[in-house]
C-alpha cells in the first residue's frame, strides 16, 4: 500500500468516528435512548435538587420526593442515608404568591 491510501484510510476513520460523535451529542441533546418515565403526565413525584461531588469516590444527592427531601452519599461501596425527611425551604416565588393573595 502506498502512502496515500493510509492517508486517505486515516482520514475515512476520523470522518466516521466525529460523525459518530455527533450523532452521540446529539442524541444526548434531546434525550434519546433514556428511559422515559412512566407517568407521560400529570405531576412527577421524585425531582433531583441538588449533586454535591464531595471527592473522587463520592457524591451527595438531595432529592424530593412527595415534597419531602431525602441526602444521600453515594460512594464506590454502596450508598448512606444521611437524612431524610428534610422539609424544603419555601421558595422565593411562594412567597410572592403568598404576599400578593392576601392584600
Amino acid at each position: 500500500m502506498e502512502l496515500s491510501q493510509y492517508f486517505r484510510f486515516v482520514l475515512a476513520l476520523v470522518f466516521v468516528l466525529g460523525l459518530i460523535g455527533l450523532l452521540a451529542l446529539i442524541a444526548k441533546r434531546y434525550g434519546l435512548g433514556m428511559a422515559q418515565s412512566a407517568m407521560t403526565g400529570g405531576k412527577k413525584r421524585l425531582k433531583l435538587v441538588e449533586v454535591m461531588v464531595l471527592d473522587a469516590k463520592r457524591r451527595a444527592i438531595l432529592f424530593r420526593r412527595d415534597e419531602v427531601e431525602h441526602l444521600v452519599i453515594l460512594g464506590a461501596n454502596g450508598e448512606t442515608v444521611v437524612e431524610t425527611n428534610i422539609t424544603p425551604p419555601i421558595e422565593q416565588s411562594d412567597n410572592l404568591k403568598a404576599s400578593t393573595q392576601s392584600e
